[in-house]
């Protein structure tokens, strides 16, 4: 990874794809280039508003080309983001 940035976001209004693109619009302007690579609580995928079984399983998921995967070392409400080795976009 190249920058992480840890960001908080406990609207109860908004999503989790609202939530983590708005994570990802102030990561951009901030370091100048979109991450890849977001990482949530488990219970965040779960609540997810999708219903797929990625969610269900509390696997990783993708939207609008970040990819979300769970880590029990986060905090509800707080992503962390980055830009993941091998996967960097230019």
């Amino acid at each position: 990874m190249d920058v992480g940035m840890l960001w908080f976001d406990n609207d109860k209004k908004a999503n989790l794809q609202v939530k983590v693109a708005r994570a990802v619009s102030y990561y951009q302007k901030k370091y100048g280039q979109a991450p890849n690579l977001c990482f949530v609580h488990p219970s965040m995928l779960s609540g997810a508003q999708n219903g797929s079984a990625a969610h269900k399983k509390k696997k990783g998921v993708r939207t609008k080309g970040v990819e979300i995967r769970p880590s029990k070392s986060l905090l509800p409400n707080h992503f962390w983001l980055g830009v993941e080795e091998g996967n960097a976009r230019g």
